[in-house]
């Protein structure tokens, strides 16, 4: 486990520096996080066909409301952090590429979801703005600083837990089931015992 204390820290700490990196910005994550835009108005026109796509912004043709999908609300820092997870600890390479692409989805998935739904909250909070008065948005403030914030990244633990799970678990030098024993269930060697 010191293995991994060690390299989980250091894995994101490399991961974040490039993510920060003007180039990584500039030809890995504004073309993905536009991606992330357009799979959103995908789903949204799929129920109402109110919204449009300019690069990274997602805007409505009924109200005008917009939203701009940036740093912190693309999943990729889930990503980053469920990677480092992984890949730092212990496992066959197989079982980290699929848990990694099952992640990786799982956590897109789920941040479709955050986007769409903020994307409702937001044109649903200012349509009750009045004009010429300051438009407040508590609701949508809430939900996209807090609630999805830590949704996101519990997804990514989430993930990480179950993969955890469904490791195969490292063979025993007595050749038993892992609790010391000869394979048998506990009640069987405490009636041996007995």
């Amino acid at each position: 486990m010191l293995g991994f204390a060690i390299k989980f820290p250091l894995i994101v700490l490399v991961l974040f520096f490039f993510y920060l990196l003007r180039p990584v910005e500039l030809w890995v994550v504004d073309p993905f996080t536009a991606g992330v835009a357009h799979v959103s108005t995908w789903i949204i026109d799929l129920f109402d066909n109110d919204a449009v796509t300019f690069g990274k912004v997602i805007q409505s043709t009924h109200t005008g409301f917009a939203v701009s999908i940036e740093r912190g609300c693309n999943g990729l820092e889930a990503v980053i952090i469920l990677f480092a997870a992984l890949f730092a600890f212990p496992a066959p390479w197989k079982h980290r590429v699929v848990g990694f692409v099952v992640g990786f989805l799982a956590i897109q998935a789920l941040n479709l979801i955050r986007i769409i739904s903020l994307f409702y909250m937001g044109e649903w909070e200012t349509a009750q703005c009045v004009v010429g008065q300051p438009c407040v948005t508590p609701w949508f403030d809430w939900f996209h600083h807090y609630l999805w914030q830590a949704l996101i990244i519990l997804d990514a633990l989430v993930v990480w837990l179950i993969w955890l799970r469904w490791l195969p678990r490292p063979a025993t030098p007595s050749g038993g089931d892992g609790n010391g024993g000869g394979g048998g269930s506990a009640a069987a060697v405490a009636a041996a015992a007995g």
